[in-house]
């Protein structure tokens, strides 16, 4: 428990204090509808259902507040570079940010489910009321007439079922599909429920512009919201008649409302739709954050090189004036000539120091197939189409150079963010730059495939040869291993098993086959660096993400003075 809380103790409390305030608003909420005096009435006719019902819709409303921040990619690149001179503890948080999207969701799809079934069972019980079906005071509250003619809805009955004259057992599914409240709650429900299903990681890895669009009903999703409430279907009774109407005198004396001083008829009102309260800020600040992605968007970008690498990745060198990076960062790509409405992250693999930037794109969908084939059909030397640019985006990769020690993790295509560090190593070994903090790094790169190593190898290549040259041969170093094989790649190595260079990569450092034993690994690393604090970085699949973190956990000493290791993971 010592060492889990090492890596999460900040998670932790984030996570309590966001809890414990959704309890909070959802008990406070509860009793404010149960015990209300001037909700008696209205509790006659519905019972505990109207207190499940408000206080799911507080939880949600706070919840809608903030759904839409955690996405707002600009606004944690602000936030991440306010944090600069602040502790590490403090920027981790904003690398979870979809994590915590993704709580928020499930929080929200929960109220959700709670607040709809309530909602289903009350309008069950005031269409009872209004025929009849119950006592007299529900009778009698039932058919209470609007007397008033405001035009702002301050209407005067209790029960918003009015319609009389149809099938009653029509009646709840009429009220549903015409009024405000019923008809926006079936909207923004259905789109609540394509929005998460479509987030499901099979879909989402698949067939991501299902994902893609379907998220994009959030639109309609607060669209609804914000006016789900003006049809002021939750009402009450009025202040002013509250202290004329005693309802614990006069509920048992419905025949003499009206008619005796003591019981006038009594006067309901709805509540005022609060949803836009909460979620108006988020909204300008989603809003703004598109903006600017459309300023980006329309921005020139000119392309440098346009190269095949093997294995079907794509590498894209890019120019765009103003443009400024650091490692590890990402940017998301779109090209109208495929769709003017998807953009896809891609971690940058240049490095701070060089005149352009570059990303490197492997075959994993339909875009990205589609991009590749325009690609390869153009004429040598010309310029590839339009391509919109939003970014740069801070990652946890930008921590690198912050610890002592370091491991580097890539999984595949994973490399990427690595990619850059080790370039803008050797940049700042080159210009002799004394503010470089790192002084050992330990990089792991697991691929299936021989042809995937590549297009890497020539930077590995020159980081040897830089650090030999600089006497500084302890300071990379690097394990490649190879996951996936066939029986002729097995034959060639046995045949040039003697070879001082590796057959795959044609580095010195030889090709290690199958997967790491990161207990060995993370047990080496602790034993050369007794004293430090090792960040961990991944850019790789979550499973195996969930095997670093406990690691991490593992083999960090609770005593300040022994290694610890925090774990950093990319997240887009």
């Amino acid at each position: 428990m010592g060492n889990w809380f090492v890596n999460n103790w900040f998670s932790a409390i984030i996570i309590s204090v966001w809890m414990g305030l959704n309890i909070f608003l959802f008990v406070w909420f509860y009793f404010v509808y149960e015990q209300g005096e001037t909700f008696y009435y209205t509790r006659h006719l519905l019972g505990s259902a109207l207190a499940w019902a408000r206080a799911p819709a507080a939880v949600l409303n706070f919840n809608c507040m903030l759904i839409l921040l955690p996405v707002c990619r600009n606004l944690l690149s602000l936030l991440r570079g306010s944090f600069v001179r602040c502790s590490r503890t403090m920027r981790k948080q904003l690398d979870k940010n979809l994590t915590f999207h993704k709580l928020v969701a499930y929080m929200i799809a929960l109220m959700t489910a709670v607040h709809m079934i309530a909602h289903l069972l009350n309008v069950e019980w005031l269409n009872n009321s209004r025929q009849g079906v119950y006592d007299n005071l529900s009778t009698a509250l039932s058919n209470l007439e609007d007397d008033t003619d405001d035009s702002d809805h301050r209407t005067t009955y209790l029960n918003p079922i009015r319609k009389n004259d149809i099938d009653p057992q029509q009646i709840p599914t009429y009220f549903v599909f015409t009024s405000i409240a019923g008809l926006t709650g079936v909207i923004i429900t259905l789109a609540l429920i394509l929005i998460i299903t479509s987030s499901m990681e099979v879909i989402r890895r698949n067939y991501f512009e299902v994902f893609w669009y379907t998220h994009h009903l959030f639109i309609i999703f607060f669209a609804g919201l914000v006016i789900h409430g003006i049809g002021y279907i939750v009402r009450r009774q009025n202040k002013e008649s509250y202290k004329e109407h005693n309802p614990l005198f006069c509920q048992n004396r419905t025949e003499d409302w009206g008619k005796i001083p003591e019981c006038p008829i009594p006067q309901f009102e709805g509540g005022p739709a609060q949803t836009w309260w909460y979620v108006i800020g988020p909204m300008v600040i989603y809003l703004c954050e598109r903006l600017l992605r459309f300023i980006r968007y329309m921005q020139n970008v000119q392309y440098r090189k346009i190269v095949m690498r093997p294995s079907k990745v794509l590498e894209l060198q890019l120019v765009k004036k103003g443009f400024k990076m650091d490692v590890g960062q990402y940017v998301f790509l779109n090209c109208p000539a495929i769709s003017q409405l998807e953009w896809h992250p891609f971690t940058m693999t240049s490095a701070p120091e060089e005149d352009f930037f570059s990303v490197h794109i492997r075959s994993a969908g339909d875009w990205t197939d589609k991009l590749i084939d325009i690609m390869q059909k153009l004429p040598e030397g010309s310029q590839g189409p339009k391509m919109g640019v939003d970014g740069p985006f801070g990652t946890a990769s930008e921590d690198v150079f912050d610890y002592e020690v370091s491991m580097l993790v890539g999984a595949g295509i994973g490399v990427t963010p690595f990619a850059s560090i080790l370039k803008s190593i050797w940049y700042k070994f080159k210009d002799n730059d004394p503010n470089l903090k790192t002084r050992k790094i330990y990089f792991y790169w697991l691929c299936r495939e021989t042809h995937a190593f590549e297009w890497f190898a020539d930077l590995l290549k020159a980081q040897e040869k830089e650090m030999e040259e600089r006497g500084m041969g302890d300071f990379l170093t690097y394990k490649l291993f190879l996951t996936g094989w066939d029986q002729s790649h097995v034959n060639y190595v046995m045949v040039n098993v003697d070879r001082e260079t590796d057959v795959v990569t044609g580095l010195k450092q030889k090709t290690h086959y199958g997967r790491p034993n990161w207990d060995k690994e993370f047990e080496q690393v602790r034993k050369e660096n007794p004293t430090s604090v090792v960040g961990m970085f991944l850019c790789g699949p979550e499973a195996l993400g969930k095997v670093l973190e406990k690691k991490c956990g593992k083999y960090s000493d609770v005593d300040p003075r022994k290694t610890k290791f925090y774990f950093n993971k990319e997240n887009f």
